[in-house]
């Protein structure tokens, strides 16, 4: 048995147990990790300082600790989320806010930025409507790892994943039916077809503008969801759809989507994929901010 079906065994095991008692078991693993993973513990405590620099270095250090405990608190969660029954999830996962804006046929994109808990919001939408619901992920690099992504994020509702290698064709199909794409558009991808436009305290970060561009490829309106993880599972907050979104200009329309996710980031900083390298594309000719490779 390779490592990977050791590992999913596991997870089926860790799904029987009680929610304290797993969280209790993530929070042990993720201080753990905060001290043993070196150089991801480094990107999270210079993302930190890059983004909050009105905090004091200690009080950085706490959260970047407390962020490594989410992680793996909610890596762990996977196992209930994607094994347990359809009644377990739908009592630890809630879906709030402006959940009529998935009434309808009105093409909607739904902006899911890389909070922890996102797996537990994309499994809040197909349970709570019936509409076809399309996601874009990439391929994980092992197959066994591969296939329970895509089962897990697949198991309720009428839902489609595209590799992000697929192309805009699909997407923009999708949402020209009158779909729901649950889109997370929030990391680092290159140079490659990104803009540099504010987020946080760095006025130059490298996103891709694919927020407004589907929106207006697809004539959609854009709504947030904001996944939270909470002592009895998680809560999914969706935002009424966007005022005067998407606009001509795509540059402008990537700031104000930083603008919306720093606002709800604010609100649950710990929760945020502070372990990527969300700075890591500079301008030409700019330093790494992460220092030399």
């Amino acid at each position: 048995m390779s490592w990977s079906k050791l590992g999913i065994a596991c997870m089926h095991g860790l799904a029987k147990l009680p929610l304290p008692v797993l969280r209790g078991l993530g929070r042990v693993v993720g201080r753990v990790l905060f001290v043993v993973a070196v150089p991801r513990r480094k990107i999270a405590l210079r993302n930190l300082e890059l983004c909050f620099p009105e905090k004091t270095r200690a009080e950085r250090q706490a959260l970047a600790r407390e962020t490594f405990v989410v992680f793996c608190q909610t890596f762990l969660d996977r196992s209930w989320l994607w094994f347990g029954s359809e009644a377990l999830v739908r009592s630890r996962v809630k879906l709030t806010g402006a959940v009529h804006e998935l009434q309808g046929d009105t093409p909607t994109i739904v902006f899911a930025p890389h909070f922890y808990s996102m797996d537990a919001g994309g499994l809040a939408l197909p349970l709570n409507t019936e509409r076809e619901f399309t996601s874009i992920f990439a391929t994980n690099p092992d197959p066994v790892l591969d296939e329970w992504f895509m089962q897990g994020r697949q198991r309720f509702g009428n839902v489609r994943m595209l590799n992000r290698a697929d192309g805009v064709k699909p997407i923009i199909s999708v949402l020209r039916k009158g779909g729901l794409l649950y889109l997370l558009p929030d990391m680092d991808y290159g140079k490659n077809d990104s803009v540099f436009v504010p987020f946080f305290h760095v006025e130059q970060t490298a996103t891709i503008p694919s927020l407004s561009r589907f929106a207006r490829l697809g004539k959609a309106k854009v709504v947030g969801l904001y996944n939270r993880m909470t002592p009895d599972g998680y809560v999914a907050q969706m935002t009424p759809a966007w005022e005067n979104f998407p606009t001509d200009d795509h540059v402008a329309d990537t700031a104000r989507m930083n603008r919306e996710l720093e606002a709800a980031i604010r609100t649950m900083p710990a929760q945020y994929y502070w372990v990527h390298k969300r700075f890591k594309t500079r301008p030409e000719g700019q330093a790494s901010l992460y220092g030399q490779k």
